[in-house]
């Protein structure tokens, strides 16, 4: 077992860390590893005035490959006045309309100024009394009272909507309290925009907004090996979340690379009926083929229970967002042969999680994964015994049986390293990797076509 703490590689005034690299291996069999390309710059100076100005023809053509791993901010809030409490509860009026508060009651069109920033779209959206879940053209948006989740894929540039989000809160009295960004090392790196041309350069462009709101004033680790799969944490925590509000003192992501080709061909469009009858519109086509996905995968039983908003792409992806009382769930599946990747991230609290994790990966059976953990002390407390991400790999051992009618046969799935640390005052970070044990006792992945994954019951909610 490779174990790594977290290397620290903020502050208030970071030395520059080494420049992100790209690891690859060669027919011959030798480790290369290539100094990252630095992206183009922005073709405006980014006053953090939030407004989202024409970027001509700096959109790359699409390769055939495409950067699944997501970026994912997540930015707390809290009154500038504190004794301007809500009256309002998060309940139903008797028209059935939910009492919308703090970020919740912003406009549409404040949503897509962020977003806009970020260069991507809101496709749909669903709802419940606690949060609001928006599919984006490039993965996800959710929207608590006090709290935003957005996680953008490809070559986005999330961080450039930072300074909207500042001036967006400050409009309906609402100040920057807790920030957290993380990433994955990218697949290819050369393609992203600034401000995302390396790790250093993030935490570069997120010290520049201290003007705007000093705590922003965050630290950035690398967790796991440099030269394979790692993780970038970025964390400036001030001060304690609302428990009453913020409910998600722990995110679980896992990250499948290599997924099976059968399942990766359930995602592709032209594999479904087009239209069903003369009579059915392109939308409604596009609803049908989402939902048909859903279930041909089995992600819908992954998340029962839950309001799921599924989106289909054209040629070929997926994403989805479920919602069940307080949490949210998500998935986004780039199905390209040579990159293809998928990702389920949620932030119940489970006390458990050996099970979802187990039906998630028989569900896409990867070649090997990522999987990422940050909760504060507190839920780690409820969590308990954690096999995944204590003791030696041995322990950590993932058995997922494939094959109904070989159910004493199972693949497994070996750690083959793990980092942890805690950063700021109570939030812990963990990081894993995971690759398919090929030895004779395992099942391989080309066996296991007709194994349906089994979800989780809401029995089983923390």
């Amino acid at each position: 077992m490779n174990t790594s703490s977290g290397d620290s590689l903020g502050g208030s005034s970071p030395s520059p860390p080494p420049p992100e690299t790209v690891v690859t291996l060669p027919p011959g069999g030798d480790l290369e590893i290539l100094q990252e390309p630095q992206p183009q710059q922005p073709y405006d100076d980014d006053d953090y005035s939030g407004e989202m100005r024409e970027y001509s023809g700096e959109f790359r053509e699409y390769t055939g490959s495409f950067e699944g791993p997501e970026k994912t901010l997540e930015v707390m809030f809290r009154r500038i006045n504190s004794s301007d409490d809500d009256n309002s509860s998060q309940s139903s009026d008797s028209s059935g309309e939910f009492n919308r508060v703090g970020l919740r009651t912003l406009a549409r069109r404040d949503l897509d100024r962020i977003c806009a920033r970020a260069r991507c779209t809101i496709l749909s959206c669903v709802s419940n009394r606690y949060l609001d879940a928006y599919v984006l053209s490039e993965s996800s948006l959710f929207v608590y009272p006090y709290m935003v989740v957005l996680k953008t894929c490809g070559t986005t540039t999330l961080l450039r909507c930072v300074a909207v989000l500042i001036e967006i809160g400050r409009k309906i009295g609402l100040e920057i309290d807790w920030v957290g960004y993380n990433r994955k090392n990218f697949s290819f790196p050369g393609d992203q925009m600034f401000p995302h041309g390396s790790f250093h350069q993030e935490m570069e462009y997120l010290y520049s907004h201290r003007s705007l709101c000093d705590r922003l004033d965050g630290n950035g680790y690398t967790l796991g090996p440099v030269t394979s799969d790692h993780w970038f944490v970025f964390v400036a925590d001030h001060t304690k979340r609302y428990a009453e509000d913020n409910d998600t003192d722990r995110v679980l992501n896992i990250m499948m690379f290599d997924i099976d080709e059968t399942v990766a061909m359930k995602f592709y469009y032209d594999q479904y009926e087009a239209r069903i009858g003369p009579d059915e519109t392109e939308e409604e086509a596009t609803k049908r083929i989402s939902m048909e996905q859903t279930k041909s995968a089995g992600i819908d039983q992954l998340v029962p229970g839950a309001c799921i908003d599924p989106r289909a792409f054209e040629p070929c992806g997926y994403s989805m967002n479920a919602i069940l009382f307080r949490s949210y769930s998500t998935m986004h599946i780039t199905p390209e042969e040579g990159s293809s990747y998928a990702s389920f991230e949620t932030n119940q609290k489970l006390t458990n999680y050996t099970p979802l994790i187990s039906n998630v990966v028989r569900a896409f059976r990867p070649k090997r994964f990522v999987m990422t953990l940050m909760a504060d002390e507190g839920g780690l407390v409820q969590m308990g015994s954690n096999p995944l991400f204590e003791g030696n790999s041995s322990k950590s051992k993932i058995a997922v049986s494939f094959n109904k009618t070989k159910p004493g046969v199972q693949a497994t799935y070996k750690r083959s390293n793990l980092a942890s640390i805690q950063v700021e005052e109570d939030v812990c970070c963990m990081m894993g990797n995971w690759v398919l044990d090929e030895d004779p006792g395992s099942v391989s992945v080309e066996e296991a076509e007709n194994q349906r994954p089994r979800g989780l019951s809401v029995a089983n909610l923390f």
